[in-house]
């Protein structure tokens, strides 16, 4: 890089932008329509979302830690529901890169934009049983995923799931980054 570039990512960086909510959510919304709308198509803008984010953070190696743990168990969870035929992404033989990338983004959102779950256990697992089923929902209107079983059997999975597994992810995120 010259020293333009170097100076320019610096300035951005002081401004700590991905510490910012309003921010932090814009940035995770811009990447979600990315990867569920364009799918594998948009792979690049998508890898190119992450990018920034770790350009903009103060500690990349860190922050890439974390959303990788997160994302790791986010994607075997997802696996083993696509594996018992709860979720089925019809572009893909197993799990879609588009659907990593998604979890890396929404890794980033824990100690961020929903931050204010993690201190509330008991919020963040109504918010986790109810929001998230409800994103996979959009998903699955949009063509990212098909639910192969009654919409009633993929709704309680996913609530149950989502209800015990969005509190201990902000404990996890925690961990990771201390």
């Amino acid at each position: 890089m010259n020293d333009t570039t170097t100076r320019l990512w610096q300035r951005l960086r002081a401004w700590e932008l991905p510490e910012r909510d309003w921010f932090n959510l814009i940035w995770f919304q811009l990447t979600w329509f990315i990867c569920v709308i364009g799918r594998t198509p948009e792979i690049v803008i998508g890898m190119a979302m992450i990018a920034l984010h770790l350009v903009l953070v103060s500690r990349p190696r860190q922050e890439l830690r974390a959303l990788a743990g997160i994302a790791i168990v986010g994607v075997a969870i997802d696996g083993v529901l696509t594996a018992v035929g709860i979720f089925n992404f019809n572009d893909a033989l197993w799990l879609p890169p588009w659907l990593i990338i998604l979890w890396l983004a929404f890794a980033a959102t824990l100690s961020r934009c929903l931050r204010t779950f993690a201190s509330r256990p008991w919020l963040a697992a109504v918010v986790g049983g109810v929001g998230v089923p409800f994103n996979y929902g959009i998903g699955e209107r949009l063509g990212a995923v098909v639910f192969p079983q009654p919409l009633w059997i993929t709704a309680a999975v996913l609530i149950v799931i989502w209800t015990c597994l969005f509190p201990i992810l902000f404990r996890l995120d925690h961990r990771l980054r201390s």
